[in-house]
């Protein structure tokens, strides 16, 4: 059983997966949650002339505002985000009391920058939502705003009234593969390539999910995204797509064909150019890595999208082995994002220097104020991407607590994230939790404690690397290779693998 089952036991449709519908934390006591019918008791809209892909009824008489929701949803889904949100907030002209139009509006604008206006509007229209159509709100509403349980159940009773829609059935899957829930996230995705071969997001999302998932599987997961490629060949993100995940398996020359393949689909297709000079950077190519960045300037049409690409820039001093240089860089951007006072910007930059600092004290230093700077709510970043980013430093607190010898910092680091954990019920947050545990428990000796808690951040090659060494040191070879291989597919142009690769000319 993995430790998803063990310790939170997501609560899929049974008849689905063929999984036991309870769950539980192993720190919070909550009661049984089991999938319910759709609650009658609502207020219902009269007999409703729309039905969402033909399927789920709907409040909304107005056939634009339904067709513009189901292009929305289609556009999430194929993560073209912005013309989510522009097709979302149509259709909220033409019904401005469709709360599934506010819904779908916030639920994507939560993948860039909140819209907590559409939020709290879809919140107070959803009591005039049919029933069904009141269950997909609420489960949108539940994940924007961290209630973890509420969307557990909400998602099971979607998935016992709509089994067999692909669009509810891709929503809530990607959502568990957003909650690291790997496996019960591929078996839905497949559940949806039997309804649909040719559901292109689900073919992207199981490319994703083949290299990132317990036992990489590079050659599935090309399989899948050439798939996706063939299924939308005038669009970029398949080669996008393409483009990253062979730079995971250490292909950096087709990882630049595909790049440039997307751009040349769409020459405006940031992504793309930007990771052109993360693979360039990754391959040793220093100056083609600055050339792309640069070129990417002039065509990103957001703050935050050009911090992003100017901070990869500067990495390229510390893959070409001038630290110095690098953290001069750091601190003359840094000093850039608190005028602009992005919250994701700031997080972005502020964390990332303080993990590339010189000396233990001073990155204990800086990730003090980034800790401080997330324990109150920041205008622009949801509740959600605050927890799991304060979870992030903290964890970080612990790991160079124990570096630096200092047991006492990393066990408070260790107590903030257990109360951050109990509080927000993110899973995210709790693999964090986890992973400080492990660093503590390693760092005192107790090497099996120690693995099983490290594995609970499959996601973190700091974590990961750290793992590979406490199986070592309990003599299980077998399992470090295991390790070493999962980390090997998390190859990518973050801090967290330049100081896993480049530890020793960190300073």
């Amino acid at each position: 059983m993995n430790r998803f089952a063990a310790r939170w036991l997501l609560l899929i449709f049974p008849s689905l997966l063929g999984y036991p519908a309870w769950a539980q934390t192993a720190t919070a006591h909550l009661t049984e949650a089991k999938a319910r019918k759709a609650d009658t008791s609502r207020v219902i809209a009269p007999i409703s002339r729309q039905q969402l892909f033909g399927t789920l009824p709907l409040a909304t008489r107005s056939e634009e505002a339904r067709t513009l929701i189901e292009a929305a949803i289609g556009q999430y889904e194929n993560v073209v985000l912005d013309a989510s949100i522009a097709s979302s907030r149509k259709a909220t002209e033409k019904d401005p009391h469709s709360a599934l139009a506010y819904a779908v509006w916030s639920f994507a604008a939560r993948r860039g920058e909140p819209a907590p206006e559409a939020l709290q509007r879809a919140k107070s229209l959803a009591p005039h939502a049919t029933a069904d159509e009141r269950l997909l709100v609420d489960w949108m509403l539940d994940v924007q705003q961290g209630n973890m349980l509420p969307a557990i159940r909400t998602m099971n009773d979607l998935l016992a009234r709509f089994p067999n829609d692909k669009h509810i059935l891709y929503l809530t899957s990607e959502w568990l593969y957003f909650q690291q829930d790997y496996d019960r996230s591929r078996k839905m995705m497949e559940k949806i390539l039997e309804l649909d071969p040719n559901f292109a997001p689900a073919l992207n999302m199981l490319g994703y999910g083949s290299i990132e998932a317990g036992e990489p599987n590079p050659d599935k997961a090309i399989d899948y995204l050439k798939r996706y490629a063939a299924v939308e060949p005038h669009q970029p993100n398949p080669e996008d797509s393409l483009g990253e995940v062979l730079r995971y398996t250490g292909d950096d020359l087709n990882s630049l064909v595909h790049y440039g393949t997307a751009l040349s689909i769409d020459p405006h297709f940031i992504t793309s150019q930007i990771g052109l000079g993360d693979t360039s950077a990754l391959m040793g190519d220093y100056p083609r890595a600055r050339e792309e960045y640069d070129k990417a300037l002039p065509i990103i049409s957001t703050a935050r999208d050009r911090i992003h690409a100017q901070f990869q820039r500067t990495l390229v001093y510390f893959w070409e082995g001038q630290p110095g240089q690098g953290r001069t860089a750091l601190d003359v951007l840094f000093e850039d994002v608190r005028r602009q006072k992005d919250p994701y910007a700031l997080y972005e930059v502020g964390f990332g220097r303080a993990q590339l600092a010189a000396e233990a004290k001073d990155e204990m230093e800086q990730l003090r104020k980034v800790e401080a700077s997330l324990l109150k709510p920041m205008r622009g970043m949801s509740e959600s991407d605050l927890n799991v980013s304060l979870a992030a430093v903290l964890c970080e607190e612990a790991r160079v607590g124990v570096l630096s010898g200092h047991s006492d910092t990393a066990q408070e680091a260790v107590a903030k994230l257990e109360r951050t954990a109990k509080q927000s019920r993110d899973l995210v947050v709790e693999d964090y939790y986890e992973a400080a545990r492990g660093y503590v428990l390693f760092a005192k000796g107790d090497f099996e404690n120690a693995a099983e808690q490290l594995a609970g951040n499959p996601r973190s090659p700091l974590a990961l690397q750290q793992l590979a060494l406490a199986q070592e040191k309990l003599g299980n070879a077998t399992a470090a290779a295991a390790v070493r291989t999962r980390l090997k597919y998390l190859r990518a142009p973050t801090v967290e693998w330049y100081l896993v690769t480049h530890a020793a000319a960190s300073n």
